[in-house]
């Protein structure tokens, strides 16, 4: 669902810019603005970001943040770099931070894509967290866990793709 366009905003162009900028968009069967805008700000980083508000003000976050994961999986390499060039912009937990990041991080590499910079400042998790409580399974997690997940000190045994 698209937000409502409650907001002006107008522009100067020279008429050879003008008449560019319509080509491209009636190349891409768009409106001048659309086109506009979808370079600006493109779907998949809205898709991204409305996943992560989802995510922030969810009471079932592990539903939330599977639906961002299936979003996420959908997308191209060029599209993931995209989505995710911007840090989150609603406030997360520490673990759901890290375990955004995490994806973020272990998409990329599964994607071929770059990870982007804001990953870096986010501080792993003081203290363990992992995917099950049965003690049984704590090694198993520790060696299977994606290396992304670990530096984060989350032990899980899927991600991005997988499902437990």
């Amino acid at each position: 669902m698209k937000p409502p366009k409650t907001e002006h905003l107008q522009i100067r162009v020279s008429p050879s810019q003008k008449l560019a900028i319509k080509q491209q968009a009636e190349r891409a069967r768009m409106s001048m603005s659309e086109w506009i805008l979808a370079r600006v700000v493109p779907p998949s980083r809205v898709i991204f970001q409305s996943g992560v508000e989802e995510l922030a003000g969810s009471d079932e976050p592990s539903y939330a943040f599977a639906e961002l994961l299936e979003a996420l999986g959908a997308m191209s390499a060029e599209e993931f770099e995209s989505a995710v060039a911007e840090p989150p912009g609603a406030l997360l937990d520490a673990y759901w931070h890290n375990y955004l990041t995490a994806t973020v991080e272990h998409a990329a590499a599964a994607k071929g894509a770059k990870a982007p910079s804001w990953t870096r400042d986010v501080p792993p998790l003081d203290e363990p967290v992992f995917g099950s409580s049965l003690e049984s399974l704590r090694l198993h997690l520790l060696v299977s866990s994606p290396p992304a997940f670990a530096a984060r000190n989350i032990f899980i045994d899927a991600s991005v793709g997988g499902r437990v």
